[in-house]
């Protein structure tokens, strides 16, 4: 049986079910887009070579750079397809792009020149420039778009919600008294922090010849300085940096690095979803109701958290593999191994499952209905969190093993409330204007400072 590739019978879900979301990763990850980064990598090196110039490339007529380009900014999907017919014959990717590059020159008249497209190189200098480029404009295109319209909401809501009191959890149990906003920005702060950690790694690429050393460049043309040749071209031409020192690949180390922190980042944002989904059960939060959906198939009155739970999930398959990307990669035998090769295939893998996380949490924030009366009413009901500020108040007096009256009082008495207190209050040994500030204590306004 032949069964047509399409988003119902893609194996993986982020080209079947979430294809809708992921299909604009397709222009950086896939096949083709590997294929279309290769060729934009070999025909800039090639136009690189004309400026310096080699004397066999002095006359290569520089109106050609134009249509030159033009073959990586229209590559299209018969391009690729022709591109992996040859290497049906080639057995060899990079070669392939190579091939299907000088087919190009002597298209546009200018094949005597063709023999200089990936002049010196090795496959590598090809991947190792093609894929951190990819890496980095989806990215700056895709990805960090969608992390910022996050955080712009998650600081709309902490904005929002900055004087809503509600009552703190600590280890799950009744504690002093917080803001929400406050405890939506903590999520805020922690994002930023690694923002600003992830701008400080570079995108990083190879770009030295068959072992690191510009064997073939400086065996052709030794007066040429082919290191700083290579540090313009990647540096200017591809705006990446060269890693100075390789064997035959990236040694990967930033790459690592930049899946690490990602890795916090999905870490943070599935304990927002854990939290959030956690409010939505205390019904401090409503959700919009679609018209149309269902929560349960079997009970009609429920709206689920879906959105977080699908956010936490997608969260997880990513941190699964940014985990083996950045453990595997920095690790190669001798001076090239082929296992970094299939492995960073997959790097559109985690890409993808971040998006659909971002688009999941986007949506579902923008569900959330404050319930307030359930929040005040959690809070009137523990008026016991007050006990902190009164027995430090009474350590200030001089009191007589404040904790420990404090604690006789909240751990003997079933209800805990404003009359308790006020009752307690009264029986201590105090001035009457200490006991007024005791008695000014509650759950609503015991919320100390948050600095946001």
């Amino acid at each position: 049986m032949t069964i047509n590739l399409s988003p119902l019978t893609a194996i993986s879900p982020i080209d079947g079910r979430y294809r809708r979301t992921t299909e604009p990763l397709a222009e950086y990850f896939s096949e083709q887009a590997l294929i279309r980064y290769r060729a934009l990598v070999e025909i800039e090196y090639f136009i690189a070579l004309c400026e310096i110039p080699l004397p066999q490339l002095a006359g290569f007529p520089k109106d050609q750079y134009g249509p030159l380009r033009a073959i990586a900014a229209e590559f299209s999907g018969e391009d690729a397809q022709h591109v992996k017919d040859i290497e049906k014959v080639t057995n060899h990717d990079v070669k392939s792009v190579e091939y299907f590059l000088k087919e190009a020159f002597e298209k546009l008249g200018i094949e005597t020149f063709s023999e200089f497209i990936h002049f010196g190189l090795t496959s590598q200098d090809a991947t190792n420039t093609a894929v951190p480029l990819c890496l980095k404009n989806a990215w700056q295109e895709i990805l960090q778009p969608a992390l910022e319209q996050v955080l712009a909401q998650m600081k709309a809501m902490a904005a929002e919600w900055k004087g809503v009191v509600m009552l703190a959890r600590t280890h799950g149990q009744p504690a002093s008294p917080t803001s929400l906003g406050k405890e939506i920005f903590v999520f805020v702060d922690r994002i930023s922090e690694q923002l600003t950690l992830l701008e400080q790694i570079p995108f990083s690429a190879k770009f030295g010849g068959a072992t690191g050393n510009f064997n073939a460049h400086y065996a052709a043309y030794p007066e040429i300085d082919w290191i700083v040749f290579a540090d313009r071209f990647v540096g200017q031409t591809l705006g990446l940096k060269r890693s100075a020192v390789t064997t035959q690949i990236d040694h990967y180390d930033h790459l690592g690095a930049f899946f690490d922190n990602l890795k916090r980042i999905n870490t943070i944002l599935i304990d927002f979803c854990r939290d959030i989904w956690t409010y939505v059960s205390f019904d401090y939060f409503k959700q919009k109701i679609t018209a149309g959906e269902v929560g349960s198939s079997t009970m009609p009155n429920k709206v689920n958290p879906i959105d977080f739970e699908n956010a936490e999930g997608n969260f997880g398959m990513a941190n699964a593999v940014f985990e083996h990307l950045s453990a595997k990669l920095p690790v190669s035998r001798l001076q090239r191994d082929l296992t970094d090769s299939t492995v960073m295939r997959n790097i559109g893998v985690p890409m993808s499952h971040v998006l659909i996380s971002l688009k999941s949490i986007l949506k579902g924030t923008g569900k959330l209905v404050l319930n307030e009366t359930a929040i005040e009413k959690d809070l009137d009901q523990q008026w016991a969190v007050v006990a902190e500020g009164i027995q430090t108040i009474l350590r200030r007096e001089g009191y007589p093993k404040p904790y420990e009256a404090l604690k006789a009082l909240t751990r003997t008495h079933a209800v805990i409330n404003q009359d308790t207190i006020a009752v307690f209050v009264d029986g201590l040994d105090l001035a009457p204007e200490v006991k007024s500030q005791l008695k000014a204590l509650t759950p609503k306004t015991y919320t100390g400072k948050y600095n946001y």
